[in-house]
């Protein structure tokens, strides 16, 4: 079986939680659970990938960020940060990443 890239895996998370409004996301092979943030109640998950730990986080709504603007229009969004630091963004199917992923 061969394993998926990263930009896969991100689409897969991002179908998984915001279109199918999953509860716990499959990720090659092992499930993680969908959260919502305590304050503003966005949809985040925690999973690992190649050893890597990475947090998917629905779309603040409220920021000045373009992503943000592109959510208040209807666009599914969300962010993928590692170590703190955004990697990349998934909006509407589409995998932007912010710096080399691999």
């Amino acid at each position: 079986m061969n394993t998926p890239d990263l930009a896969s895996v991100l689409l897969a998370v991002w179908q998984q939680t915001l279109i199918d409004n999953a509860r716990n996301v499959t990720v090659v092979g092992e499930t993680f659970p969908v959260r919502t943030t305590s304050k503003q109640k966005l949809k985040q998950i925690d999973f690992r990938f190649d050893g890597r730990e990475i947090r998917g986080l629905e779309q603040n709504l409220a920021t000045k960020s373009r992503w943000a603007a592109m959510a208040r229009k209807g666009s599914k969004s969300m962010q993928f940060l590692e170590h703190g630091r955004y990697v990349a963004a998934v909006v509407d199917g589409k995998v932007h990443s912010y710096r080399r992923a691999e």
